[in-house]
Order: structure tokens, then sequence, then C-alpha cells
């Protein structure tokens, strides 16, 4: 699979770590029970089809990148940088 990132082009997904879906950014608050924690680092949903999941440029130019994908064909149909979208973050 490769990757387009906006800042370094076409590149091989190994050069990226993958995070989760775009929620990832959404965390508990840190009083929030212990269940939902154990939800947000354990628990996540694998679904079948279009996704949008963060992943970050760490062998490259060190870009949080929102990527859309679809999970059954592995089609990569948008990459974005986090940075460049309003208010910054996913």
């Amino acid at each position: 699979m490769r990757l387009t990132c906006p800042l370094c082009g076409a590149r091989d997904r190994r050069e990226f770590t993958y995070y989760g879906a775009e929620d990832y950014l959404n965390r508990p608050a840190p009083d929030a029970p212990p269940q939902a924690w154990d939800d947000y680092l354990h628990n996540r949903d694998n679904p079948a089809g279009v996704t949008r999941d963060l992943w970050y440029h760490d062998m490259g130019c060190s870009s949080w990148l929102l990527v859309t994908r679809n999970t059954v064909t592995h089609e990569i149909l948008a990459v974005e940088a986090v940075a460049d979208r309003k208010g910054g973050a996913a």
C-alpha cells in the first residue's frame, strides 16, 4: 500500500505509523471512569469498507495525516494533512 503524503509525495506505507480511527484524538477526560479509558485504549471497531484513519509520517516529514481508505479493496481515496484542516484537529 502506498500513501501520498501532501508534503513528500507517494511513499510506501512502512514510512507511516497507523494510529486508528479519526476519533483517536477524542480522548476521555482525565477523570473519566476506567471503562472509558479501557475502551479508548483497547477496544476498536474493525469496519469493512470506507474508513478515515489517523496516520503519522514518522520516517518522513513528521506530519499527521487523515487517510480515507477502503479496508476491503485497500484503495486510498484521500490523504490530507491534519494541520490543513479547519481547526487543525481531526
